[in-house]
């Protein structure tokens, strides 16, 4: 496949919105410093392909008005930490054409690498003030389908509000009025204002506080970050979701008398499968890094439709030989009581860990601090993100919903998992995963085989 572009332009909000800074709050600042891709595929566009294109510009242009942070760009100030300066610089459009059919993919399932289809950010040699925080590229395919790759600044957004953006641009796509507005204010979360709360010991559970345990033997994670590493999607099917909570309910060794979600047994199984395909040694350290949404979790809930980021990372370690050798059932107990940690004592007691670093960059990535490598979670470790509640199906911007979607993988790293629905209604779950090429093979033989001889 040969993805032809134009060159990029700008679209800014089509009306004056308000101008100046917004103070991020600490879980906007952490964690994942970068630009997150999605990649939408649609059948069919309109007859006139200019005009096609111009739609979608405009209905972006008019959905920035309400959604100007968007729009504008980050800065550093004291201490690593960043703002949001909303000066309506726009985000970024880009046109291109691919010499192929959407029937020339074949199965999209093989495809989770669409580099091409998915703008990039060039973190190296664009400077923080000027890196836009939204990238769009539509593509149109030569059967007259089309793609649209969706990259978003996870500074600014998390998946929720993200994708609150893209129902709204596909609903003034559709000509239809703006629906619930975002939430704009992050004083919520307390941004700016002085720690006032005391440490919660449990605060150790959380990634920020514990960096990922290295492999015996290796003072830093750099000789398996430089491991090839390649991409795959698998899908679990309903009945052997339905087999893997059957296994870990019947023996479950958790506090909470309820049955163990789909994400909880799947996150499990995924961590004691790379325990046992990677050859660790028995007494090896292993975490799995989970993110928890805290719009619910808070007192009084977050507002409805809070945009920026509700997300907080928590960790369940344990030994390779404990996570093997333990059923199904204790391993998802050691996830279950890492979520259920996250209540609003918690997450306040973070916020406040937080403020009360003197140089937030340590705890960056290497994206947007580019002298640190920021968390690992590869060998011997795995970082699971759950998109299984995401409103992410469904977007229509008035040529009828995507056939498929996705995530781009082409920034992924050894032990990126996502987790996300299957066909819509069949109970089925579909994982997204990065892993060195040598484990790939052996990860997905076990996967399965392990379903059926437990």
């Amino acid at each position: 496949m040969r993805v032809t572009t134009n060159p990029p332009s700008m679209v800014k909000p089509s009306q004056q919105s308000w101008s100046g800074r917004i103070a991020l709050s600490e879980l906007d600042q952490t964690g994942m410093t970068t630009h997150v891709p999605t990649i939408y595929f649609y059948a069919r566009s309109s007859e006139n392909w200019k005009s096609f294109l111009q739609t979608l510009i405009n209905s972006v242009a008019t959905t920035l008005v309400h959604f100007y942070p968007l729009a504008g760009r980050l800065v550093s100030t004291a201490g690593g930490r960043l703002e949001l300066n909303c000066n309506a610089a726009g985000v970024q459009f880009t046109e291109a054409y691919a010499d192929v059919k959407l029937a020339d993919l074949d199965d999209f399932m093989r495809h989770p690498i669409f580099d091409q289809l998915i703008p990039s950010v060039d973190y190296r040699h664009t400077s923080l003030e000027e890196m836009p925080l939204l990238l769009l590229q539509v593509t149109r395919f030569q059967c007259g389908g089309w793609s649209l790759g969706f990259c978003i600044s996870h500074v600014v957004v998390d998946g929720q509000s993200a994708l609150h953006f893209l129902s709204e641009w596909a609903r003034v796509c559709r000509g239809e009025p703006l629906g619930p507005p975002p939430y704009l204010d992050r004083k919520v979360l307390r941004a700016g204002d002085p720690p006032a709360t005391s440490f919660n010991k449990s605060i150790e559970q959380h990634a920020q506080s514990s960096p990922p345990p290295n492999l015996l033997g290796q003072s830093s994670n750099e000789n398996e970050r430089n491991k090839e590493t390649t991409v795959t999607m698998l899908k679990l099917t309903e009945t052997l979701v339905r087999k893997l909570q059957h296994q870990a309910n019947k023996n479950k060794k958790s506090k909470s008398s309820r049955n163990f979600t789909r994400y909880e047994v799947v996150t499990a199984h995924a961590w004691r499968t790379a325990c046992k395909i990677r050859n660790l040694e028995p007494e090896q350290p292993t975490s799995i890094g989970v993110c928890i949404d805290i719009r619910s979790r808070m007192n009084p809930p977050l507002p409805d439709k809070y945009f920026g980021n509700a997300i907080i990372d928590m960790i369940a370690t344990g030994t390779s030989c404990e996570i093997v050798s333990e059923t199904l059932g204790y391993v998802s107990s050691k996830i279950r009581d890492a979520i259920e940690k996250v209540n609003d004592e918690f997450v306040n007691s973070v916020i406040d860990f937080l403020k009360n670093q003197e140089d937030l960059s340590k705890f960056q990535d290497l994206h947007l601090a580019k002298d640190d490598e920021g968390p690992f979670y590869g060998n011997p470790n795995l970082g699971v993100i759950s998109w299984i509640t995401l409103p992410m199906y469904g977007i229509d911007f008035g040529w009828g919903k995507e056939i498929f979607t996705g995530p781009g993988t082409d920034d992924a790293e050894d032990g990126d998992f996502l987790v996300l629905r299957g066909e819509e209604g069949d109970g089925s779950l579909i994982l997204a995963l990065c892993l060195q090429v040598r484990h790939m093979e052996d990860f997905r033989r076990v996967l399965y085989q392990s379903i059926e001889e437990d």
